[in-house]
């Protein structure tokens, strides 16, 4: 690197609060912002543009509009008001064609900033006075030393800064505009020069300039959608970083080495063929092969199994399990809560009970006898396969050789769970699956160094589900076709939202719904509740009754979202559909529509509906497919929510905004992996560049 590239490195880390016009202050406030250098302020991007650029005579300005005026001031001071303290300060501002006033509300400090004579330029919403007249109110102003000063806030197209504490838009606008003017126009690039050239990019130091102060005949418009050269080479190039640390994961990753290649045989394709209980779909068979592909390989697997709820993702770990299995090693396979490790260890045991393996099921509330028993039998191998909820990655579970490792509903685990795990087999294979499809940006940023397998289609015999979204006054007509359904001896779910925040006034709702439905609606059946507040135990009591029939109808806040499985259950009816988020409903209406039976999903909404819990319902009622849902669900509430809240490992980008950029993002993802195809870097290189990643995105190790 040459001198001015060290000059330009040790100028662009300077923390900020030893930057001229910052200080300890605001240097508190930019970094709760997460601005702690002047690298991170030039990287951050203003929320919008103004046009200020356009100076207007001020004869020709019109009430209602906002305008830039450039003049003398003629006149200026305070002014009392009856109010006490409050004061104003006014200031005549004239140029060739007229004058007009401006006034600040109590602002007093502004007399020592203004004076007579000085020459100025204002900019704000023209407002027409009581008495006729025109005048600017709070308009933002700067003084040019001379007739041709250059303009920071005003007379140009300007930048908006999300205000941060005390540090307003405005100083942010100063701070940035002065450490553009310290960077050296030969700044070391972040892109390698073929790829920058080839993509007609901006350079660095041109893209920073432009993204903050772009020249006045740029459109407004690309600006203000993150459209410009200029924006979509910063875009870029925090993409292409990214991706470079993912693919760079991937290469270490790939030269850890498994104690213990798998094999597969005819004899272990006919063990498994012994187990399967009904033929496997086109899609079960492609992603059961990319499982078996790479546990054969050297390298450990870290591979995403996405399956829409109902998909059979089950048998197709299962299936993987087996061959683990038949290679000697064990496997671990774990559930977020103990009623789907329950289920998960009953229909596993069922599939292999005529094999000659054995499987156990460990969880919180395994007795302690039982615990020991089977803590002995993990050590010494006798148990191949352990069901379990994350008690499995407690510190006392100690297995002979674990080779398999599989997760189900991936983002409720710990982070620090998978890499415990990690730990005490060694290097096993990781299968992540879930039922929450996860669109493709997030499967490449998210999930990025994870490989992804897909299952689209139903298993046979499966129907989808009919969704309907109806407003609370049509209730009854729902209750009878649920009289109906109960009758030919189906069950039905009656879900409440739960909001934190009125966690006691939504349990409070849902157990008088259950009360109401139980004497007055349907007397004639048997109603259970379910929600939060229950004790563990409680809850587990409730579920089981209603999997085994003794329960007809099932009051629940959101506590049976994930992996409940009641084939007989084929009525869910959502109370408040308006109150819930996209892929919430979807992984709701999973519940139902799980055996042969036809299913039916009611949406009741409360009026009137806001445009995006409209787009929610029709988004439901459209189509069952949760891979357009979950896109849909993207677009509608932006990345930052489609995981409820911002979860571990989800990376902190500074420009990047996974629904606008989705292109940009496939570009940077090519343009990574053709780099290290290309390059074949060297594993200390590799390091390196895994090491300024995970500073450079403050991400929590995955995995």
């Amino acid at each position: 690197m040459n001198a001015s590239g060290v000059q330009a490195g040790d100028l662009l880390a300077t923390p900020l609060q030893f930057f001229k016009g910052v200080g300890p202050r605001r240097a508190a406030d930019l970094e709760r912002a997460g601005l702690h250098t002047i690298e991170d302020l030039l990287y951050r991007f203003p929320i919008r543009y103004e046009d200020r650029s356009r100076l207007q005579p001020i004869a020709s300005l019109k009430p209602g509009q906002p305008a830039s005026i450039i003049g003398r001031i003629l006149s200026c001071g305070l002014r009392s008001t009856r109010r006490p303290g409050f004061k104003i300060f006014e200031a005549a501002v004239g140029d060739a064609s007229g004058a007009l006033r401006a006034t600040w509300l109590n602002q007093p400090f502004l007399r020592d900033v203004f004076a007579t004579g000085q020459h100025v330029v204002f900019y704000g919403m023209v407002e027409m006075r009581g008495h006729g007249g025109l005048q600017l109110t709070n308009p933002q102003y700067e003084i040019l030393d001379d007739e041709d000063g250059q303009t920071v806030h005003t007379g140009r197209i300007v930048p908006v800064y999300e205000k941060t504490g005390t540090v307003t838009p405005k100083m942010q606008r100063r701070l940035v505009f002065d450490a553009l003017q310290k960077l050296p126009s030969d700044l070391p690039e972040h892109l390698p020069e073929d790829i920058r050239v080839r993509l007609r990019l901006p350079t660095r130091y041109a893209a920073l300039h432009a993204t903050h102060f772009p020249p006045d005949d740029v459109s407004l418009d690309l600006l203000n959608r993150f459209a410009t050269a200029a924006q979509q080479r910063l875009i870029f190039e925090e993409a292409f970083l990214f991706q470079m640390g993912i693919f760079a994961r991937r290469h270490s990753a790939a030269a850890e080495r498994k104690p213990k290649p798998i094999r597969v045989d005819d004899r272990i394709r006919e063990s498994a063929r012994a187990v399967l209980p009904f033929r496997l779909t086109g899609g079960q068979k492609q992603a059961l092969k990319e499982i078996v592909d790479d546990l054969q390989r050297a390298h450990p697997m870290n591979r995403l199994l996405q399956g829409d709820v109902g998909a059979g993702k089950t048998i197709v770990a299962l299936l993987a399990a087996l061959v683990a299995m038949e290679n000697g090693l064990q496997v671990a396979f774990m559930a977020p809560t103990e009623i789907l490790a329950e289920q998960h260890f009953a229909n596993i045991a069922k599939l292999l009970q005529t094999s000659r393996f054995r499987v156990a099921l460990l969880t919180g509330s395994t007795s302690s006898g039982a615990r020991r028993d089977a803590l002995a039998e993990i050590e010494s191998g006798a148990i191949h396969l352990v069901v379990g909820t994350h008690a499995l990655v407690q510190g006392d579970v100690t297995f002979h050789q674990l080779g398999l490792v599989v997760i189900d509903e991936q983002h409720r685990f710990g982070v620090l769970q998978r890499a415990t795990l990690r730990t005490k087999g060694l290097h096993p294979d990781v299968l992540v699956m879930t039922a929450t499809p996860i669109p493709r940006t997030l499967a490449l940023t998210v999930y990025g160094d994870l490989d992804v397998s897909v299952i689209k289609e139903l298993p046979a015999g499966r129907l989808p589900i009919k969704t309907t979204a109806k407003p609370e006054s049509r209730r009854e007509e729902i209750y009878s076709f649920v009289r109906g359904e109960i009758d030919a001896g189906r069950q039905a779910y009656v879900i409440y939202p739960l909001v934190e925040e009125s966690e006691k006034v939504d349990v409070k709702a849902a157990t008088e719904m259950a009360d109401t439905l139980s004497h007055d609606i349907f007397p004639q059946y048997s109603v259970g509740l379910l929600h939060g507040r229950l004790k563990g135990d409680g809850k587990e009591r409730v579920m089981r009754a209603f999997a085994g029939g003794e329960i007809q109808i099932l009051v629940s806040t959101t506590v049976v979202e994930v992996g409940v499985d009641v084939a007989n259950a084929t009525v869910m009816i959502v109370e408040h559909a308006e109150r819930f988020g996209l892929s919430q409903l979807h992984q709701l209406r999973g519940r139902v529509g799980r055996g042969a039976k036809q299913s039916y999903c009611f949406l009741l909404y409360q009026s009137p509906l806001s445009d995006e819990g409209r787009e929610r319902l029709k988004a439901m009622a459209e189509t069952t497919d949760g891979f357009i849902i979950a896109e849909r669900d993207l677009n509608l509430r932006g990345p930052g929510d489609f995981f409820g809240t911002r979860q571990a490992g989800m990376p902190t980008f500074r420009m990047i905004d996974l629904v606008r950029d989705r292109e940009l993002l496939d570009v940077a993802h090519h343009e990574a992996s053709r780099w290290f195809d290309e390059t074949k870097p060297a594993a200390a290189v590799v390091d390196r560049i895994v090491t300024s990643w995970k500073d450079r995105f403050r991400l929590i190790e995955v995995g």
